[in-house]
């Protein structure tokens, strides 16, 4: 058995699993996967899976703790939103490292996460959480006086932008609200069939829309400093109604005092909300008036998106996430010289898919790395703001800097012709 053994959780549907196991191989890590579904082979491969209920935190931690004697763990890693309260209660349980579940709950939640910036006195916009029973019609007349319009409608537990909607008048804020409200519900009832909504799901917030680029930041705590491993601009303008995100490009073109501003600012949501240990992926709006914490959650970066990233020693993000989590020193990392990026594939409609081609002349695209259709012909796709899958991936990288990734990018999206009955 190996000396160290790493719990990851994931979901059933998640794109990360291949990834965690295949970096963990190469470092000879075991692992155990934790998830919410029975794995076909956990008889033949004991230790290497386990099923747990993310929706049942208290004993998920019992079946974890249970399994601990027989397989020690030196470490647990989520590797989605999903799993960060869960990583957190189990770690505190079994006495490893982890971050304080009060400062994951913060983070997951987004209504927390804005009054906890706003009271340390960061940038934050305007907002109001409202429950989702209050009558629309009240809510437009508040909002109206106390945030303004343009404004935004989102639901304050789910990701990558799900259910999140822009509204620049009365009728569109109370059209909104009662879209959210019905995302969060189906969502919440896709989680855990039959049983009653999390408080989580119970309230949406409605805020100031900031204007502006955005950019996402990867970082690593270590011993509670945070070491920022890229800064990524979102080249395609993210104004509304919704807020599909498609490329990830680094390194930033933005300046380098402004990219300093940005590792300064998530080193401060970070101590401010309490995160002290492992990944943190965190999102940003950059205008005039300053840089705009968005979000900031206990884990890598979402969907495939990991893989744009290689590092000078050669590591992938999740051998560095794993390396740090099984106890090894980390040193300073720097990405390499070459820029690198991902483009998630947008869904043009709602529907049933019949075929993606075109990935044969995508590749033949100079800089194209890779082009990964991750939904199968037959299956249902969903656009945002309902949808919470991606169609797939595209992959680049180029000496000749970012400008020539994003074109890169463009170019390979353009040659897939996608049909969707």
């Amino acid at each position: 058995m190996s000396a160290s053994r790493v719990l990851l959780l994931v979901t059933s549907s998640s794109y990360k699993a291949e990834d965690f196991l295949s970096a963990a191989e190469r470092l000879g890590v075991a692992v155990t996967v934790a998830s919410d579904h029975e794995a076909a082979l956990s008889d033949v491969t004991p230790g290497a899976n386990l099923s747990v209920d993310f929706n049942d935190p208290d004993r998920a931690v019992s079946v974890i703790s249970n399994f601990h004697p027989d397989y020690p763990l030196s470490a647990i890693v989520a590797a989605e939103d999903e799993g960060t309260v869960l990583a957190s209660a189990a770690a505190t349980a079994l006495g490893l490292p982890h971050n304080p579940i009060e400062a994951v709950r913060t983070a997951r939640r987004k209504d927390l996460f804005r009054e906890a910036i706003r009271d340390a006195g960061l940038p934050a916009p305007r907002f109001e959480a409202f429950g989702v029973g209050e009558d629309p019609g009240s809510i437009t007349g508040r909002a109206a006086g106390r945030i303004g319009f343009p404004c935004v409608v989102k639901p304050v537990s789910l990701a990558a932008s799900r259910g999140v909607i822009r509204a620049d008048d009365e009728a569109e804020l109370a059209a909104a609200f009662r879209r959210v409200v019905r995302i969060a519900a189906e969502a919440s009832a896709q989680r855990n069939p039959g049983a009653d909504p999390p408080d989580d799901t119970g309230r949406i917030i409605v805020e100031e829309f900031l204007p502006g680029s955005e950019v996402a930041l990867e970082g690593l705590l270590v011993d509670g400093e945070l070491r920022t491993l890229a800064v990524l601009d979102k080249p395609d303008p993210l104004d509304g109604p919704y807020f599909e995100e498609t490329l990830f490009v680094t390194p930033s073109r933005h300046p380098v005092e402004t990219q300093k501003a940005i590792a300064d600012t998530a080193a401060a949501v970070a101590r401010v909300i309490g995160l002290c240990h492992g990944p943190v992926h965190a999102e940003m709006r950059v205008n005039e008036a300053g840089i705009w914490p968005l979000e900031m959650a206990p884990r890598p970066i979402g969907g495939l998106c990991s893989r744009l990233f290689r590092f000078r020693t050669g590591l992938t993000l999740e051998e560095l996430i794993l390396l740090h989590a099984t106890g090894a020193p980390i040193d300073l990392i720097n990405t390499p010289t070459d820029a690198s990026g991902a483009m998630m594939i947008p869904i043009p409609r709602a529907g049933s898919l019949v075929s993606v081609e075109g990935t044969d002349a995508a590749l033949a695209v100079p800089g194209i790395e890779d082009v990964v259709i991750s939904l199968r012909p037959g299956q249902e796709v969903v656009p945002l703001p309902e949808g919470n899958r991606y169609l797939g991936f595209i992959f680049a990288r180029s000496p000749d800097g970012p400008k020539a990734v994003e074109r890169a990018l463009r170019e390979a999206h353009a040659c897939l012709e996608i049909t969707i009955e």
